[in-house]
C-alpha cells in the first residue's frame, strides 16, 4: 500500500475539481450562519458527521469491492437535493478524468462507461483508491477530510478569513475526523454482509435546502 499515493489523492492540488465547490459554505455565509472561525467550526462539524460520514462509508465500501452501481444508487437515495446530486456527479466525473490519467485501471474504465455523466464522487473516490493501491480507511479519510477542508478553504475566500484560523478549525476537528473515518469503515464492512442498506444515512436538511437555493443564484463564486 502506497502512502505516497494517498498524499497525491488527498492533495488539494490534485485536479479533481473540488476547488470550485464550497460544500455549502457559500450559502451559509450569505445566510449569516458562518461569520468567523467559531461558526465555521460548527458548520464543518455538522457536515463531518452527516454528509462526510455517508461519503466516507460509500468510498470505503467501494474500496472493499461492493458493486459501485449499487453504491451509486445508495448515494442517490441519501441525497434528496437535485442540486447536490448534480454537484456530486460533476465532481465524480472530474475525479474520474484525473484518476484515469494518474492510475489507469480497467475498473475505472468500466465505471466511466457505466456512468458517462459521472457517478457520485464518493463512489468514484473509492474505486480510484482501489486503483491506487489504497485501503478502505485511506478512502474514508480522503472523504471525511474533504468534507471539512472544502468549506474551510472556501470560507477563507468568502470572508477573507485568516488562513491560520481556518487551519486551526481543521486541527481541532482532527480527533472527530479520526472517529468518523473509523466508523465509516466499520459501516462499509457491514455492507459486505447486509447490503447497501448498511450505508449510513445521516441527514443534513439545511444543507439540502440551501443547496437548492444556491443553485438558483444568478451570481455565485462557487458551483455548490
Amino acid at each position: 500500500m502506497s502512502r505516497a499515493a494517498l498524499l497525491v489523492l488527498a492533495d488539494g492540488r490534485f485536479p479533481a475539481g473540488g476547488h470550485a465547490h464550497s460544500g455549502g459554505a457559500e450559502a451559509a455565509v450569505k445566510a449569516g450562519r458562518i461569520t468567523g472561525a467559531a461558526s465555521l467550526e460548527d458548520f464543518c462539524r455538522g457536515r463531518l458527521h452527516t454528509a462526510g460520514r455517508v461519503a466516507a462509508a460509500l468510498a470505503a465500501a467501494a474500496v472493499l469491492g461492493v458493486d459501485p452501481v449499487e453504491l451509486d444508487a445508495a448515494a442517490d437515495a441519501r441525497t434528496p437535493s437535485p442540486a447536490l446530486r448534480g454537484a456530486a456527479r460533476k465532481l465524480g466525473r472530474q475525479l474520474m478524468r484525473a484518476a484515469r490519467a494518474t492510475w489507469p485501471s480497467s475498473e475505472l474504465d468500466a465505471l466511466a462507461r457505466a456512468f458517462p455523466k459521472g457517478a457520485h464522487q464518493p463512489v468514484v473516490l473509492g474505486v480510484v483508491a482501489r486503483a491506487a493501491g489504497l485501503g478502505p480507511l485511506d478512502a474514508a479519510y480522503c472523504a471525511v477530510y474533504e468534507s471539512v477542508s472544502g468549506p474551510a478553504s472556501a470560507t477563507v475566500r468568502l470572508l477573507s478569513l485568516d488562513p491560520f484560523d481556518a487551519t486551526g478549525v481543521l486541527a481541532r476537528l482532527a480527533p472527530e475526523v479520526d472517529r468518523v473515518a473509523d466508523a465509516a469503515v466499520e459501516a462499509a464492512r457491514s455492507v459486505l454482509d447486509e447490503g447497501v442498506e448498511a450505508v449510513p444515512a445521516g441527514s443534513a436538511p439545511l444543507l439540502e435546502i440551501s443547496a437548492e437555493a444556491h443553485a438558483q443564484w444568478p451570481v455565485r463564486l462557487f458551483a455548490s
